[in-house]
């Protein structure tokens, strides 16, 4: 009796260990499944593609991805996503690096208040919000430009960049920038010279997070152009029409900026979670 009770906790832990195992099996199958179907469907010619059964090895053949850079408006629309994801990228830091650094170095009044407005502002659904700004953009000649949608996109990322710096800053002693200050430099050399060395890997990875977060959406990209589409909106608005190979290889370029700031930036990810948790 007392053996089988000494035994319970031993098999409870191996248990619980086959079912996290078997969790991160089910979640890496989920996410790499997909992913890898997409690959073999771009990377097949467009033959290939549209035939019965499939392959689960690719041709390696660049077909379908031809296809897609012959297809007529479809270059302009990368090229505008490039544009509206890089003024958003370069905005939301503009604007969110200095909000982060006001809420990690300052006391002030409503301070709490305006932390939590900022996350308020992702309270507000986008198609709430389309009709008004479709409106607005078009009174004051914003709609159908790549810079009033960036302004929209960058509504989106502020949150994300304002947070993510303040974790930053926060993760930084003030001591280093009293110190040199007792050296001679101003708030402003001091932040140059000592604390933007320091984060200037969680700021790149904040802004490559911006601009993923352009590059994928396409609700306002729908909403507020017609001409200049984005390349998300400009496969929507095919999509009834386009053939399959043009959807795989329009899925493959769309997935591959976020695969790549994944592995990219994700030991800063961790870092930032890690100050934001202390």
């Amino acid at each position: 009796m007392s053996t089988a009770a000494t035994d319970m906790p031993g098999n409870t832990r191996k248990a619980g260990r086959y079912v996290y195992i078997a969790a991160v099996v089910l979640l890496c199958a989920w996410v790499i499944v997909p992913l890898y179907f997409l690959l073999i469907n771009t990377l097949s010619s467009p033959e290939a593609v549209n035939s019965f059964p499939k392959s689960f090895i690719p041709e390696f053949d660049l077909g379908s991805l031809s296809f897609f850079a012959n297809f007529a408006g479809m270059l302009t629309a990368l090229k505008n996503s490039i544009i509206v994801a890089g003024l958003t990228m370069i905005m939301s830091i503009a604007i969110g690096a200095p909000a982060g650094y006001a809420l990690s170095r300052f006391d002030f009044p409503g301070k709490e208040l305006f932390r939590m407005l900022i996350l308020l502002t992702r309270a507000f659904p986008l198609p709430l919000l389309a009709l008004p700004l479709a409106v607005m953009f078009i009174r004051t000649g914003l709609d159908d430009t790549a810079f009033g949608l960036a302004l929209v996109h960058t509504t989106l990322a502020v949150p994300f960049a304002v947070l993510i710096t303040f974790s930053l800053f926060s993760g930084i002693p003030i001591e280093l920038e009293e110190a040199a200050w007792t050296l001679g430099c101003t708030r402003l050399t001091a932040f140059t010279k000592v604390v933007l060395p320091l984060i200037l890997p969680g700021i790149t990875a904040s802004a490559i997070f911006a601009f993923v977060i352009s590059w994928n959406e396409v609700f306002a990209a729908a909403v507020l152009t017609i001409e200049n589409r984005t390349l998300t909106a400009f496969l929507l608005q095919n999509l009834d029409t386009s053939p399959l190979h043009l959807k795989f290889a329009g899925g493959f370029i769309l997935v591959v900026p976020a695969l790549i700031f994944i592995f990219a930036v994700r030991k800063y990810l961790f870092a930032m979670w890690g100050i934001a948790n202390r």
